[in-house]
């Protein structure tokens, strides 16, 4: 087995390491090690996903208003989903020849830029019910701007969120029920402003609390009802204690959430990792997972290494967003048995295809952009599968020995995924600029995709002083107004300056007892996301004092961990957090 290696990143210049087993799996899939290290290699992926970027515009096929990933001024056609997965069209019209005089990547580019893409990341149009502003999703019913989810019903504003039924701003949860603002949370009903919380309904302001009810300003309580700021109290007297808390109005609630956060929220000792059931794993967010090594939002993985957003995974490498996949590498949105992939993006139910776009159930594939059901083809020209495999290895060849340069200056040989400036989406409306962000200036000097905005003119009929404090004073009017975000477009979070409040969302409002939100639905998703740790790992150590298994002396355990040892949070081992607090 090769031994460690030290190498440059040609994109920041940082040194990153190549392990042995890193050596292994590129071996096994026949491909040379990166170039590129692990955190410029995740930026680029996450650039080529479009999940909250919405757009009017019109189906290039059929010319109905569409409202999707893309905006009027893309560059290549657009259909509807209906027109995208109809007999209306045939992809293979666009096949063409390969040019060994040119770069592989400069002949893709043209590829991409000719063949119409679907207007949504979504399943199919009959998985939806009067979820038009949706993307990235599948099986929603009454769902508005609702992104990276399925299974939903009545919700609204929320991501990544999955079996769920009326929740409004929510960021990572699963099989909730009426909650508002809550980020990764599971199985809780009727619980506003919650994070990290198991199994809880009837609450406010929760932070990693588990099986809790009717509580309060509460931190890492376990099995408990009726609590106020962690002190118990019986029945009455929590009723009583409750009705003298001002958490109806827009001021009260603020206040609440400043003492929260200073009082209980800031000293709480932090598990190094959220996640349970794994082996000789590290990441973030990750469960019942072995060897899964750097990966965040990863579920059920196995000799995984570098995946963001993973589920059911055995070897594969280098993964973005879905999951059901066997050694795979250097794939976006792809999934669902997705077998020996690589440089793949928007590309599902798979085997053996390569530097593909908006291909499904296809197989040997090189260069292809929006087959189903195809074999052996390279850029969308039929082949004999011997003439595939012969052509297939010159095109290799040529791409190891003659490189495509970016504008940056990085050379891309075969075994790079795709450079960032081939995304068919402007920077600004990928994930990349939600979790890497960058100005416009910036944008535009690394040659990425520059956002052309759309012309809203769109003028507030409410400023936020108008507003009242709480929802008892808001008359049915307000679904006409148009409402100005409290943030006036000065801030980088996609600010839309302006916003509605729509029918479902009042009701919903009302049912709760909760003020109108001050920000539009972009600034509010920011919000939520500078809640959540970033996805990068440190090397620390316990910081527990207090004796538990290690006796008098400090805690001597270390680990890889998504807390900066900057951050004020106080970090723990698994065993000295268990001893603690679970």
């Amino acid at each position: 087995m090769a031994n460690s290696e030290t190498r440059q990143c040609q994109n920041c210049h940082q040194e990153f390491v190549i392990e042995p087993d890193d050596f292994a799996f590129y071996k096994k899939i026949s491909v040379p090690p990166p170039t590129f290290c692990s955190g410029c290699r995740m930026v680029r992926r996450l650039g080529f996903r479009n999940e909250r970027g919405l757009h009017k515009r019109t189906c290039s096929l059929c010319g109905r208003s569409i409202v999707g990933a893309y905006s009027a001024k893309a560059p290549f056609p657009v259909y509807c989903q209906e027109c995208w997965w109809s007999d209306k069209w045939d992809p293979r019209q666009y096949a063409r020849e390969y040019d060994f005089s040119r770069s592989f990547f400069e002949q893709f580019r043209e590829l991409q830029t000719a063949v119409p893409r679907q207007h949504t990341n979504n399943t199919a149009p009959d998985t939806f019910v009067n979820s038009e502003y949706t993307n990235c999703s599948g099986f929603l019913k009454d769902c508005y701007l609702v992104f990276g989810s399925t299974e939903d019903v009545d919700c609204s504003y929320s991501h990544y969120l999955s079996f769920s039924k009326e929740c409004i701003d929510n960021l990572y949860s699963l099989k909730c029920e009426r909650c508002y603002e809550c980020i990764d949370t599971e199985n809780c009903y009727n619980v506003v402003f919650a994070h990290s919380c198991v199994s809880c309904r009837d609450s406010m302001f929760l932070f990693d609390c588990r099986n809790c009810t009717d509580c309060i300003g509460c931190v890492g309580l376990r099995n408990k009802s009726f609590y106020i700021f962690n002190v118990p109290y019986g029945k009455d007297a929590y009723e009583a204690k409750r009705a003298q808390i001002d958490l109806a109005t827009r001021s009260g609630i603020a206040a609440f959430r400043k003492d929260f956060n200073e009082k209980l929220v800031a000293g709480f000792p932090r598990k190094y990792y959220h996640g349970q059931m794994n082996s000789e794993s590290s990441g973030d967010y990750i469960s019942n997972s072995e060897h899964a090594t750097n990966c965040f939002y990863t579920k059920n993985a196995k000799d995984s290494k570098d995946c963001f957003w993973c589920v059911n995974a055995r070897d594969v490498r280098d993964f973005f967003a879905w999951g059901d996949a066997e050694l795979c590498y250097e794939a976006v949105s792809g999934g669902y048995n997705m077998h020996n992939c690589r440089f793949t993006h928007t590309a599902w139910e798979n085997k053996d295809v390569e530097y593909s776009s908006l291909c499904m159930g296809s197989s040997d594939l090189f260069g292809c952009v929006g087959l189903t059901n195809a074999r052996f083809c390279i850029f969308n020209t039929q082949y004999s599968e011997d003439d595939y495999r012969a052509l297939r290895e010159r095109i290799v060849q040529q791409m190891r020995e003659v490189p495509y340069t970016d504008t940056r200056g990085c050379r891309y040989y075969y075994g790079e995924f795709f450079p960032l400036e081939l995304s068919p989406f402007p920077y600004a409306d990928t994930v990349a600029q939600e979790r890497f962000s960058l100005s416009d200036e910036e944008i535009e000097s690394n040659g990425y995709v520059k956002c052309l905005p759309d012309e809203r003119g769109h003028r507030a009929t409410r400023r936020q002083e108008e507003l009242p404090d709480s929802i008892a004073g808001v008359e049915d009017s307000i679904t006409d107004d148009i409402l100005e975000c409290a943030h006036r477009g000065s801030c980088r979070q996609q600010c839309t300056s302006v916003f509605r409040i729509t029918g479902q969302e009042l009701a919903f409002y009302r049912k709760m007892n909760l003020p109108l939100p001050m920000l539009c639905h972009n600034c509010r998703h920011y919000e939520r996301l500078g809640q959540q740790n970033p996805l990068k790992l440190w090397h620390r150590r316990c910081m527990c004092q207090k004796g538990h298994a290690h006796g008098d002396a400090p805690c001597p355990n270390e680990f890889e961990t998504s807390y900066n040892p900057e951050r004020p949070e106080i970090v723990y081992c698994e065993s000295c957090y268990n001893s603690e607090v679970a």
